[in-house]
């Protein structure tokens, strides 16, 4: 019979040869980024004595007591040389919650802290968090802005699905310590809201995603821009659309801003994610968009379709079809790390270079919106390279 020690032992160096395993890339691609065959965060990469009670006396089948479900939607930042990822991990009773995960190089050997971050509650609990942007800003904070979900108040009695979404703001400058803020005032549901790292004529700036409902965007017309005098009190007065949902695109449900925009010398980078509907339900996939370093409220490219849709294995999970990203991280030589996660399930990283997506949203096409613009756009570079191959 397997003793206690044994099994735990089992446990311990099945864990340690996860987390220590090597990442590999693959070899195919687009020429625009490189996925990697290994996600970096799964629910068994949560520490064995988050899940296990090690105490052979009130645990001597050793079971798990606490199950985690998910390790998803994770916000991304460079912090003391390691690749801080401020994970929502999603335990088997649903409610998910932030847990610090760092790596030496990015890629693989991501390893969670001890303890998971103790968030402060706003004056209204939330029921449950999730999805955190990260923002080192130039006031010296390190913001996280999240959404904080709450039963819908209003809903007829016996209707327990019905819910409220608001954007919920903290602080830090340690990852452990954390100031919550109030939640942010709007005139509509916040789901997806990011701040802009530099202040923007004096005041804070924040890429808004404003909703009719929980769920429905409704009215709400795309991602929008939103400045606020003071993130203590952050309050949306006036909203202006940037980047538009259309019919028949891969925005055509829903779109909302991922992590920050990188700054680059052509303007700044944007990763965003859009969703259409289709028969196997809301298809989740990563689209990309530029704006202008003088006004970054002007598009300046605006890259037709997705540059990364759910591929293989991804396509698998508790919400099947998605891509979702909330973080990256561009590194000092122009690396760019993209964190995604695949039907809000696993973690997963792809990388490229500033250049590369820089070149990538100015001379990629831009959807002409219908099916005679896509071919007349697909005809000219036809005849181009045919011309050069002959």
């Amino acid at each position: 019979m397997i003793t206690f020690k044994e099994k735990l032992n089992t446990l311990f160096d099945d864990y340690n040869k996860l987390i220590t395993s090597k990442n590999v890339p693959l070899e195919d691609g687009n020429g625009i980024l490189t996925r990697y065959k290994y996600p970096i965060l799964t629910a068994a990469h949560t520490p064995v004595f988050w899940r296990y009670d090690l105490d052979s006396e009130s645990n001597p089948y050793l079971m798990e007591r606490i199950g985690m479900n998910a390790t998803l939607n994770s916000g991304a930042i460079k912090w003391n040389g390691k690749y801080l990822l401020v994970v929502r991990v999603e335990g088997a009773d649903r409610k998910s919650f932030f847990a610090v995960a760092e790596s030496p190089n990015g890629i693989d050997n991501f390893r969670f802290w001890d303890y998971p971050i103790t968030m402060p509650e706003d004056v209204i609990p939330a029921t449950n968090i999730y999805d955190m942007r990260l923002t080192a800003h130039e006031d010296g904070w390190v913001y996280g802005i999240f959404c904080a979900e709450r039963h819908d108040p209003a809903a007829p009695a016996g209707d327990l699905s019905s819910a409220t979404a608001t954007a919920a703001i903290a602080r830090t400058k340690d990852f452990v310590n954390w100031e919550r803020l109030p939640d942010l005032k709007t005139g509509s549901q916040q789901r997806n809201v990011v701040l802009h790292p530099e202040f923007v004529n004096g005041k804070y700036a924040l890429y808004t995603r404003p909703q009719d409902g929980f769920i429905d965007a409704g009215s709400g017309g795309g991602i929008g821009w939103a400045l606020v005098d003071d993130m203590t009190h952050a309050e949306v007065r006036e909203e202006t659309i940037i980047d538009r949902r259309y019919y028949h695109t891969i925005k055509e449900v829903k779109n909302g801003e991922g992590p920050h925009p990188i700054k680059t010398p052509k303007g700044w980078l944007h990763l965003a994610h859009g969703v259409r509907g289709c028969a196997a339900g809301l298809r989740y996939v990563l689209y990309m968009y530029m704006t202008s370093l003088e006004d970054p409220t002007r598009v300046i490219a605006s890259p037709a379709g997705a540059i990364m849709v759910p591929e293989g294995g991804e396509r698998v999970g508790d919400v099947s079809n998605v891509l979702f990203s909330n973080g990256w991280i561009a590194d000092e030589d122009g690396k760019v790390f993209i964190y995604y996660a695949s039907s809000d399930t696993r973690m997963h990283v792809a990388t490229s270079t500033i250049d590369r997506l820089v070149d990538y949203c100015l001379n990629t096409p831009q959807d002409g919106y219908s099916s005679s613009a896509s071919v007349e756009i697909l005809k000219r570079q036809i005849a181009k390279n045919l011309k050069l191959m002959s």
